[in-house]
Parts: structure tokens; C-alpha cells; sequence
């Protein structure tokens, strides 16, 4: 835990002279723990003369922002208009079914983390997910079930 506040506080610490230094210093702390911990929230509003009401606002407004330590793996499915209109509904059902949690949760195991996300930039190849740092295109409800599957041995 002391590891942690220290890379935060470094963080704070490369951020808090830029201009508009929020949505970057969270990015930055997300990016280093795969989370940004409600408790660092009043250090970062001290440092950027903001309120944690506004740290707070800024972070829950984001849905790519996480409160919450990821699963080993992370399990994006787009939820955009492109992705919408070629199946995602029925695939993000299918996939909450078959891990047992909605969006924002981790599964029991600590394996997957399941995400919503507006746009992976792959329109051509709807319905889209992301895995990780992968992105796959054209999925099918067995295609994940398989991606999910490798994802859960290399656990």
C-alpha cells in the first residue's frame, strides 16, 4: 500500500503544473495501477486546488476510469451504434450470462473484468470487443466464449 501511495504521489507530483493536469493525472494513475483508488482523491484534489466532489465527479463520469483493482484480464465489449446494430446486445447478454456479472464487475475468480466501451475504432468489423490490449472484429458468441477460455488457463 505505501508502494502505491508513493507512484500516486509521483504521479501527482509530474502532473500538477500542467495545464488542465486532471483527466491526464488519472489516465496516469489508472495506466500504472489498473485502477484509481477512492482514497487517493483528496491528495489529488489538494494538489490541483479542486474539491473531491469534483475528483470524484471527473472519475465516475468516465466509464474507462475504475474505482476497483481489474480482474487478471479486462473484457471490453463496444457498445457504439456500428456495434449495436450487427449483434453486440445479444453478445454482451451472452457474455454476462455465461461469466454470471454485468459491467463493472470481476468474476469470483479474479480472471475477467467486464467492461462497456462507446468506440474501438473497428466500425468495419462490428461487433467488437477488446481483450486486454487486443482488439477482435466480427465476434461471435463462441469466438469470445473461446477468447475467454484461453484467457481463464493462462490465468
Amino acid at each position: 500500500m505505501h508502494d502505491q501511495q508513493a507512484r500516486i504521489k509521483s504521479h501527482i507530483e509530474s502532473h500538477q503544473h500542467m495545464a488542465s493536469p486532471l483527466l491526464p493525472l488519472l489516465h496516469a494513475i489508472q495506466d500504472d495501477l489498473g485502477y484509481i483508488p477512492e482514497e487517493s482523491y483528496s491528495n489529488i484534489a489538494k494538489a490541483l486546488n479542486l474539491s473531491v466532489a469534483e475528483v470524484h465527479g471527473v472519475v465516475t463520469f468516465y466509464h474507462h476510469f475504475r474505482t476497483h483493482p481489474p480482474g487478471k484480464h479486462v473484457l471490453q465489449v463496444c457498445r457504439a451504434e456500428s456495434c449495436q446494430a450487427m449483434g453486440s446486445e445479444a453478445l454482451e447478454t451472452h457474455v454476462k450470462s455465461s461469466l454470471g456479472i454485468d459491467f463493472h464487475q470481476t468474476t469470483s475468480d479474479g480472471a475477467i473484468t467486464l467492461e462497456p466501451v462507446y468506440c474501438l475504432g473497428n466500425c468495419a468489423c462490428s461487433p467488437a470487443i477488446m481483450l486486454d490490449d487486443q482488439v477482435y472484429g466480427r465476434v461471435s458468441s463462441k469466438q469470445v466464449d473461446r477468447l475467454l477460455a484461453d484467457a481463464k488457463e493462462a490465468v
